[in-house]
């Protein structure tokens, strides 16, 4: 009887090769296409508090930690009736102020940071909002991401504005896995030429709150589906994703009670309005 020949074990026969990690270039290349799609779902994309000048941007920008914009953008129409400079908001009463405030919540550290940033603005840079990353920073209240979205959207200085949405979307699409605002901001503007940034920014967060939510991502709706690696962590039926889309996309009000001209959506209504929440 014959030698039989040598035959491969079972288990290396169903051995399957792993994936290879993404290459640099082919991250740039995908990160890249991310934000040409959604230049074309948001054309219009664009700062979601409501602002005539520097300064109202800014304390507009400062009020928003941690609370939505709509409620911002409901909050300062009074704000700014009353103490429309900095140097009306510098010498304003701290209880009156903190009254306006008071739907912002967290209004007394919000008030101690706009009366701080105005007697700072007055004090020290006559009166305006300074068009330098290092100046601003050093105002009460300000921090990078306060900095970039006035950088940007009223001086032109490319920045990129990470926030809660920015920071989850950049590591659901695994450009970085970097918690530290700081850290992401610098690996994603390593992705990108600076002409990008402010827009980028501006894209991202509208797409994180219209479908990539937190908790519950509208996967079957999002038009950079084949493009993300976190696919299937949200509702994928198209039928009940859709019943998940917010704002505009869902058919509902914005966030800024008077947005720009080419906004697709309604605008918010005012504070006390009926719907207004």
């Amino acid at each position: 009887m014959g030698e039989q020949p040598a035959t491969r074990p079972p288990s290396a026969a169903r051995t399957t090769k792993k994936p290879q990690p993404e290459s640099r270039v082919a991250l740039v290349r995908r990160a890249r296409r991310i934000n040409r799609e959604l230049a074309e779902v948001y054309p219009y994309a664009h700062p979601e508090l409501d602002f005539e000048n520097p300064f109202e941007l800014l304390v507009a920008t400062v009020l928003s930690a941690q609370t939505t914009d709509l409620r911002v953008n409901q909050t300062t129409p009074a704000l700014f009736a009353k103490y429309p400079t900095p140097e009306d908001m510098a010498v304003a009463v701290p209880e009156e102020l903190e009254e306006i405030l008071r739907p912002t919540g967290f209004f007394r550290a919000k008030a101690k940071s706009v009366l701080g940033l105005s007697a700072a603005l007055r004090d020290n840079f006559g009166g305006e909002v300074p068009s330098r990353l290092e100046d601003l920073v050093t105002l009460p209240g300000v921090g990078r991401k306060t900095a970039n979205v006035v950088l940007g959207n009223v001086f032109g200085v490319p920045g990129i504005t990470v926030d809660t949405h920015f920071g989850r979307l950049v590591r659901r699409w695994k450009w970085t896995d970097e918690e530290d605002p700081v850290k992401v901001e610098a690996v994603v503007a390593e992705l990108f030429p600076p002409k990008d940034w402010t827009m980028l920014s501006h894209r991202v967060v509208f797409h994180g709150r219209r479908i990539c939510h937190s908790r519950k991502p509208a996967c079957g709706a999002c038009p950079i589906a084949p493009l993300c690696p976190s696919y299937g962590e949200g509702e994928t039926d198209p039928e009940k994703a859709q019943k998940l889309l917010k704002y505009e996309k869902g058919g509902h009000p914005g966030q800024r009670l008077k947005p720009p001209p080419d906004y697709p959506g309604k605008p918010a209504s005012p504070l006390g309005a009926q719907g207004a929440g």
